[in-house]
């Protein structure tokens, strides 16, 4: 989403870099064009007009001007102002109250709504809490239809509504229901409509006072940019909303809404939809979005991506098995799965610093379909296989690639694959393990 922003921010700053001495003049001329690709980037242009001003402020003071490296200065001084322009740190989600606490949840139709609810219930499911879904859309047959089946799914109850209720009644008894199934979190997934009305806003109203919610969050489409900060503003008006969640942060919008909703509403980003997965959505962070956008990567995010896979027990046989070198074919598929789990490979690049800037990396195409291809030719091979790689023969490499419905080469290639990274083990044995992290390896 922020690629065009990047690339532009970067270029300026590799031309504040080159002069050896920075004057106001050529300060000024950086921050024409840091306001050109902010407004290009579709951020609200009191926002950028505010950002920019801060950063002249402290560009042009004594940090900068007797700095021994003032174009890093300057980076770091846009670092600091791009974090506070989204809110500084992370907000948590409120779930301070008498349980069972209810979060509401708001937002035009097609913002993501009721996949957004699920997607929460599974974060919260996974911090210790017991979440309960209720469809109180009873205008959409199929929003109350699809939020049973991703309860259904997920194994999370969900609070039997049907379109002839009435949403405030819904509520109220589902806070009850919710208590009786040993539940702590209610998650409303609201009606919307195709804009904002006074049926809509007063329908909300009612919910609010009868449920008394901890948290209210406003479900906004990151691609409809200013759009998106303007629905915002009317909801918080109406309801003095919590928080939002920013949905289809992964599409090819230009980041706009990201940048400029805090600055406007007052009221902070909480997470963020990432991709269409019910476990792609993430709590945002302010600093590690704006260290993603200069180019710095986004490394506490990526380890906290491998602790979520990773299990502790798994990593200690791991590490072990690394060091006898008895690392088999059969490790090597389940490492294969463990990342996928941590989403798409270019993402997981993406979070590495200075991987941005890498012209490699800007035509690198990765195919996350390797993977799956990797799986099934290891799932073609017998237990006895998998052990010893050696004996895969002619013959056996055929059967394999029936079995996998994939080519002869391509198990020749994850044969010559692993091969290299056993190499690569051994190497790293003599040298006491040094260069591997924790159950992780380096593929």
């Amino acid at each position: 989403m922020f690629d065009n922003l990047s690339g532009r921010l970067d270029a300026v700053f590799k031309k504040l870099k080159g002069h050896g001495k920075l004057t106001e003049k050529n300060i000024e001329e950086g921050l024409k064009e840091v306001r050109m690709a902010l407004l290009e980037a579709d951020v609200h242009y009191k926002v950028a007009k505010q950002f920019i001003a801060g950063v002249k402020d402290r560009a042009l003071g004594q940090e900068v001007m007797k700095s021994l490296t003032p174009g890093q200065q300057v980076v770091k001084i846009v670092n600091d102002e791009l974090t506070e322009l989204m809110g500084s740190s992370h907000e948590a989600l409120n779930l301070e109250g008498t349980k069972p606490v209810s979060v509401m949840m708001i937002g035009l139709q097609g913002a993501g709504k009721t996949t957004t609810a699920g997607k929460l219930a599974i974060y919260l499911r996974k911090k210790g809490e017991k979440p309960y879904l209720v469809p109180a859309d009873v205008y959409r047959p199929a929003a109350i239809d699809q939020l049973k089946k991703l309860g259904q799914q997920l194994e999370i109850p969900v609070y039997p509504s049907e379109t002839n209720m009435d949403p405030v009644d819904i509520c109220r008894k589902a806070q009850v229901a919710a208590q009786k199934a040993g539940c702590n979190t209610l998650l409303i997934d609201t009606a919307g409509r195709l804009h904002i009305d006074e049926e809509l806003m007063g329908e909300l109203l009612r919910i609010r006072d009868v449920v008394k919610p901890s948290d209210i969050l406003l479900i906004a489409d990151a691609m409809t940019g200013q759009d998106a900060v303007n629905i915002a503003k009317s909801f918080d008006d109406a309801l003095n909303i919590g928080g939002v969640i920013l949905s289809k942060m992964d599409g090819d919008a230009r980041g706009g809404a990201a940048l400029s909703i805090k600055s406007i509403t007052g009221k902070p980003i909480k997470f963020i939809g990432v991709g269409e997965k019910l476990n792609e959505l993430e709590p945002f962070h302010p600093d590690r979005m704006a260290s993603s956008i200069l180019g710095m990567g986004d490394v506490l995010t990526l380890i906290e991506k491998a602790q979520s896979v990773v299990n502790e027990e798994q990593a200690v046989e791991l590490e072990k098995k690394l060091k006898k070198n008895q690392f088999t074919l059969e490790d090597f598929r389940d490492q294969m799965v463990q990342i996928r789990k941590m989403g798409s490979l270019s993402d997981l690049l993406g979070m590495i610093p200075g991987m941005k800037k890498n012209k490699q990396f800007k035509n690198l195409e990765v195919d996350d379909r390797e993977f799956i291809r990797i799986e099934a030719i290891i799932n073609s091979m017998t237990p006895k296989e998998r052990a010893q790689h050696t004996i895969i023969n002619g013959s056996r490499r055929k059967r394999i690639a029936k079995g996998s419905g994939t080519k002869v080469q391509d198990v020749n290639q994850l044969l010559k694959n692993y091969t290299q990274v056993m190499k690569m083990v051994k190497k790293f044995n003599k040298g006491g393990m040094r260069g591997f992290g924790r159950g992780m390896l380096p593929f």
